[in-house]
């Protein structure tokens, strides 16, 4: 288990955008930051990372469109959460080259966030099953800083599911035309086994946006110097501990928001 917080201090709103409303959690004073939380909420160490940012002076959104904030994870409350995610039109959880009305969502949750912290725009980390909603964000002139973390969405069955970017083509063309004429940087975290996050989706976002694209792989091989299960997945959040490449991973994606925002 990685650092671990609560929701003590977080303020509480709900906010609508492009015809949704879900609540959002705000904290902390600087740039911004969208957090979006893993499956299946915001658990105990979602709010860890939203901490820890907030720490390194960050103001912190987490938008709540899944889960029971600040509940603990277990694998019931994980399976309930994902079943209701999969069959929802606003996430489109298996379907390939796709749009997914939730990002238009959080860009609106992004946009009002930037007009309101300061510099020119704000950080989307996005995670596992939202990991690809941090890039289809970054279409938005508000968003400097996607960073998608284990992008598992669509679910990769099959070898076009596992190629796929996460976003429509329109979405990636936008974002890869960003790169080139904005200075836009993307960066994106993988556990080297994680099948789940197969590479075959970094390979295909690797050569869209080329060395805008700056990736994080973690070894999770057998014997790996860290000592990661093969199956480990969460880089930000469960796998964190003081001194490993998951330390370091969340260490470089803090300044990587630094240095963009």
């Amino acid at each position: 288990m990685g650092p671990t917080s609560t929701l003590a201090g977080w303020v509480r709103a709900p906010f609508t955008g492009a015809g949704l409303t879900y609540d959002c959690y705000e904290k902390g004073a600087g740039p911004g930051v969208v957090l979006i939380p893993e499956i299946p909420g915001i658990t105990p160490e979602v709010l860890g990372l939203a901490d820890h940012l907030v720490t390194e002076g960050f103001t912190v959104v987490i938008p709540s469109p899944f889960g029971e904030p600040g509940r603990a994870s277990s694998g019931g409350y994980i399976l309930r959460t994902m079943s209701r995610l999969c069959v929802s039109s606003e996430f489109r959880a298996f379907t390939a080259n796709a749009h997914r009305p939730i990002t238009d969502y959080l860009r609106a949750v992004a946009v009002d966030l930037a007009a309101r912290t300061p510099g020119k725009g704000v950080g989307v980390i996005g995670m596992c099953f939202t990991g690809g909603f941090a890039l289809a964000t970054a279409v938005d002139p508000a968003v400097l800083a996607p960073v998608m973390s284990q992008p598992a969405v669509p679910f990769p069955v099959g070898r076009a599911r596992q190629m796929d970017a996460g976003v429509s083509h329109d979405e990636l063309e936008q974002v890869a035309a960003r790169t080139r004429d904005d200075g836009l940087c993307v960066l994106g975290l993988r556990f080297s086994e994680d099948v789940s996050s197969p590479r075959a989706r970094f390979a295909t976002l690797k050569a869209k946006l080329g060395d805008a694209f700056e990736v994080i792989e973690l070894d999770s091989s057998p014997g790996n110097p860290d000592g990661f299960a093969k199956g480990a997945h969460s880089v930000l959040t469960s796998e964190v501990q003081p001194g490993n490449s998951a330390f370091a991973a969340r260490e470089r994606t803090v300044a990587f928001l630094r240095e963009r925002l």
